[in-house]
């Protein structure tokens, strides 16, 4: 956009442009599919900016070069912005993945060139408050110092590619991990066919590209992700192995010549050329030269260098070389000799195979498209006790990072058992098997079938006690990993492992220790598994652990506590055990920011706090036990790790949600600190800023007015409308409005809000209440409460400026709609709204001329008895909410019935006693009041007297509703309090049932 010949209007209209910009930014930003948290942070960055843009666009700028520049800078930066924000909304994350530091690149010049024009407006701009210029210059100072960078994660991928293409390195093994690690960073999951459509789509985005060099590294990329596994099919894998070996023949060559080194006479691994244009062995050279020698080995010339360059293509033409010829060895060994049934001649192909897959994971690939695993698993049934050795070693080698092997062995039939069998024969053959199965178990079916093999449990429970460690440590892994299921657990508490796993815990050696702990730490149990580990009585050693001298088993102890606790019925019996106490010393011990324990510790106690949560017990388990606990625990809010902030925060509010919550929330009232949940309104991890909302929102409801006003400004305010508007998390923007809601009912405060726009954005929150969907949304009711504060009848112009919106006919659907405490509030807002009606009213207009020709007027209102309009009026009978209250007098809900009253009785104020009793009385709203005189609320009893007392002065009603009213009234006046026996028996004077001097008086 050119802005050089900007005038204050076309200003305006660029400034709301790129607030539009920054609002689609704000609610786009969530849509990226990798790196979020940068864009979550850029998108709170922009809407800091956005206020301050309203605020510009209603000051008088001057048409200064150094404006225009400004405005054009950040209209050009934030579309820039936007572009990038829907470019990572689309492309494929394994593209955004390896080029995320171009993404970090182009944020932090957006961020950059956008704080640099952000802070030329208030040398531009006249009449900004020194808020506002304290905030640019704050939010300035925040962008120029954002680093946008890669995480560690991202980084040591970029690396791993980086190498492996200079490295030329394409190894399958490599390509499959590293296509699992990108997996990881970009939250995909790992089967094949989702694998495979990623690199499908990547390689679609590469094909697109305009930029040739990119497309040239990219396609290096997609050549090494294409070894994979996952890149194509188990056939079309086969399909290209078989023509590349029948194109071959059968028979191996013999190498050339020049494949041989001068000095050693054998074939080259690593040839490099001299100065003298002659290629040796690497190794035979430099030890050459390292005696001294100058002279070319072969041509005794004297060399003018010692450097050595490598000869790459003779290395090529080796490898090749040597490929060929194993493919051919492989393939002809496996029907001719394998298979021949003498065991010699067995072993020697056997131990020849076994050299080969040791060699390269190319061969190992091959050794699987030839289906050599079938025929394993068949001669694992072999007597000799060599060849099941062998067998074992090479299945295990073809497995490892090996989808496509593992596959094959699960089509195998009996392939589990016959491994299986090997666990109960001599240690070496239990070490190798043992081995192999704990590789399977990283496939999904066969880590299910494993552990249904019979007498596969009790076996691996026999060998975690073994005293080779290798053995040990191999069967404990593999247990972990089987007691995902249920069934296995069972098992492995019959076999005795728990109690065994005990017996390491408190007296083994240290590194047992350490591998029995991290398998709790790691293990991925069920519900069902925590509760057994939990019910063995896993708890005590672990404390002790926690306890322990060494800072890393101190950690792994706390995070088997961290997996075990996740289950509420342990983490009750956690805390009655005394686990709290423990972990309470450790985080007040160690809370300061460099220590690592209290970013374990936090996780537990919140775990913990969340299991004390709807308890099932008549004597409620408390987290927190005395006063000083709790300020001890709240105090580490103040502390600058984000991580125990927010378990601490998060921890706390579920305790206040707890059966101590009356307790809990008091006592955080009294805590100085509890400001600081008011800066974090303000804080860069949105999440860490939920955290903080919610919790300050569970304080806020029946807080002193005192209290809160020293913590709430009109900045706090801004912020959380401004929440409102673009906050993503639902349960952020529920206690936004909670706060919003339960603030005190003072002007200042109410004031704030309504400069602010809140009316607008409250309103809208409240119609979204009469879609039935939402009717019991937490949020409608916060909406419809802070909405009571604008329709109080001592401000006309909060109650217009609501009205207008046409908020009171939604307040009259939600009477329907709403849940009772909305039905409550709507009525309330109901109420006040009426209190205003009869002074709004219009008088009707007079007849012109001679009366009795002119045209018959319209009647006026029947109870205001002028002209009434719902927008400027606020009349109950025009809003037709006479009806839909009346009916609510039936709810079941006592105090949805009393406010309703009380709207109603609006009708009948002062001098509107006569037709407002006739409008009640034709909705049958009077019948409903008697009844109210027999409700268990004195409340509603006491307004339901206050109002017969006032229709009964009327002959009318007194006549038809009086008899009916007699024995209630009677009643009340001898069973009522004071005031209302009194009040009864005023009624039944009125009704001529008692004498004016009867002593109920």
């Amino acid at each position: 956009m050119a802005l050089d010949s900007l005038t204050s209007g076309l200003a305006s209209e660029a400034i709301s442009q790129i607030i539009d910009t920054v609002s689609e930014i704000v609610y786009s930003a969530g849509g990226v599919l990798v790196n979020k948290d940068s864009f979550k942070e850029l998108a709170a960055y922009l809407q800091r900016i956005a206020p301050i843009l309203k605020q510009l666009s209603k000051e008088k700028v001057s048409d200064s070069e150094t404006f225009n520049y400004a405005i054009e800078v950040l209209d050009r930066e934030i579309k820039d912005g936007k572009k990038l924000v829907q470019e990572c909304s689309k492309k494929s994350k394994v593209y955004l993945l390896v080029n995320c530091r171009t993404v970090f690149k182009r944020l932090k010049h957006n961020t950059s060139e956008i704080s640099k024009a952000l802070g030329l407006l208030p040398l531009a701009t006249s009449g900004l408050s020194a808020g506002i210029i304290e905030e640019i210059k704050r939010l300035c100072d925040n962008m120029q110092a954002a680093d946008f960078k890669a995480a560690i994660s991202e980084e040591e991928i970029l690396e791993k590619i980086e190498s492996a293409i200079q490295e030329k390195n394409f190894d399958r093994s490599y390509a499959n991990n590293l296509l699992l690690l990108i997996a990881d960073a970009v939250g995909i999951t790992k089967e094949r066919s989702t694998l495979r459509k990623e690199l499908e789509e990547f390689k679609s985005e590469i094909e697109n590209e305009k930029d040739r060099a990119e497309t040239i590294q990219m396609d290096q990329i997609i050549a090494l992700l294409e070894r994979s596994d996952a890149a194509s099919s188990t056939r079309e894998k086969e399909l290209k192995y078989l023509a590349k070996r029948n194109s071959l023949g059968n028979q191996p060559l013999e190498p050339l010549q020049s494949f041989y080194c001068p000095i050693t006479g054998d074939v080259m691994v690593d040839p490099v050329e001299t100065s003298s244009g002659q290629t040796f062995e690497r190794s035979a050279i430099e030890e050459w030269f390292a005696e001294g020698n100058k002279l070319c080995p072969l041509t005794f010339i004297t060399l003018d260098t010692l450097i050595l360059r490598p000869n790459k293509t003779l290395k090529q033409s080796i490898e090749e070389w040597k490929d060929r010829n194993a493919m051919i060895t492989i393939a002809s060994m496996r029907e001719k000799k394998i298979q021949s049934g003498d065991e010699v001649g067995v072993l020697h192909c056997l131990q020849a195979l076994q050299d080969l897959c040791e060699q390269k994971d190319q061969h190992r690939e091959w050794v699987v498209l030839e289906n050599y695993i079938p025929v394993l698993i068949q001669i694992l049934a072999e007597k000799n006790s060599d060849i099941r050795n062998h067998v074992l070693v090479i299945l295990c080698m073809l497995v490892k990072d090996n989808e496509d092997a593992k596959e094959r062995i699960a089509n195998v039939k009996n392939a589990i058992e016959s491994i299986v069998r090997s666990l109960g024969r001599r240690l070496g053959e239990r070490k190798l098997a043992v081995a192999l199965l704990l590789e399977l178990s990283e496939y999904d079916l066969l880590r299910e079938y494993i552990g249904k093999v019979q007498g596969c449990i009790l076996l691996l429970v026999t060998m975690s006690s073994s005293e080779d460690n290798q053995a040990a440590r191999d069967a404990t892994e593999l247990l972990e990993k089987l007691s995902s299921s249920d069934q296995n657990v069972i098992q492995m508490a019959k076999a005795n492992y728990f109690k065994h796993l005990l017996q390491r815990l408190s007296a083994g050696p240290d590194d047992v220790k350490m591998i029995m702990v991290k398998m709790l730490a790691e293990m991925e149990s069920t519900d069902r598994n925590k509760e057994i580990l939990f019910d063995s009585g896993i708890l005590p050693p672990l404390l002790r652990l926690v306890s322990h001298n060494d800072v890393e088993m101190k950690l792994v102890a706390l995070k088997a506590l961290q997996n075990l606790s996740t289950l509420k019925k342990n983490g009750l019996e956690m805390i009655q055990q005394g686990a709290a106490r423990k972990l309470f010393g450790i985080l007040f011990q160690h809370s300061l920011p460099s220590s690592s324990l209290s970013e374990h510790v936090a996780p537990i106690i919140m775990q913990l706090a969340a299991s004390t949560i709807s308890q099932d017990t008549q004597t409620p388990v408390s987290l927190l036990e005395s006063d000083e606990d709790v300020f001890n625990l709240f105090s580490l809010v103040s502390y600058t790790v984000p991580d125990v902030r927010q378990y601490i925060i998060q921890t706390f509010y579920s305790l206040c949600h707890s059966p101590s919550a009356s307790y809990i929330r008091n006592k955080l009232r009294e805590c100085p600190s509890v400001l600081v949940l008011v800066k974090l309104f303000e804080n860069e991890s949105l999440s860490l800023r939920a955290s903080a909302v919610k919790l300050f929102s569970c304080l806020v409801e029946s807080c002193d007015e005192d209290a809160i006003l020293k913590h709430v400004n009109q900045k706090c305010i801004e912020t959380l409308l401004q929440m409102l508007k673009s906050s993503s998390d639902k349960e952020e923007i529920v206690s936004a409005m909670g706060i919003i809601r339960y603030l005190p009912k003072v002007q200042q405060i109410t004031q704030w809000l309504y400069d602010a726009g809140a009316l607008s954005i409250i309103c809208k929150y409240v119609q979204d209440g009469t879609d039935k969907d939402l009717q019991k949304s937490k949020l409608v009711e916060n909406s419809a409460g802070a909405l009571c504060r604008f329709t109080v009848p001592t401000n006309l112009e909060w109650q217009k400026s609501a009205a207008e919106i046409g908020i009171i006919t939604v307040l009259v659907q939600l009477l329907e709609s709403g849940t009772a405490q909305t039905k409550q509030l709507a009525a309330l807002s109901l109420t006040q709204f009426s209190k205003s009606s009869n002074e709004l009213s219009s008088p009707m207009p007079k007849r012109k001329g001679f009366w009795c020709f002119s045209a018959q007027t319209e009647a006026g209102c029947l109870v205001h008895g002028g002209v009434c309009i719902v927008e400027s009026s606020f009349c109950l009978l025009e809003a037709d909410a006479v009806g839909a209250l009346a009916k609510t007098l039936g709810d079941s809900d006592l105090g949805v019935c009393e406010n309703s009253l009380d709207a109603l009785l609006t009708l009948i104020d002062g001098e509107k006693l006569q037709s407002g009793s006739k409008v009640l009385a034709d909705e049958n709203v009077i019948p409903l009041i008697i009844r109210f005189l027999g409700s268990p609320s004195p409340g509603l009893q006491e307004k339901s007297l206050n109002a017969l007392e006032r229709i009964f002065r009327l002959l009318e009603f007194k006549q038809k509703y009086g008899a009916s009213a007699q024995m209630p009234l009677v009643d009340l006046t001898q069973r009522g309090n004071g005031s209302i026996k009194s009040l009864a028996a005023r009624i039944l004077a009125h009704l001529n049932v008692l004498h004016d001097q009867s002593s109920y008086f």
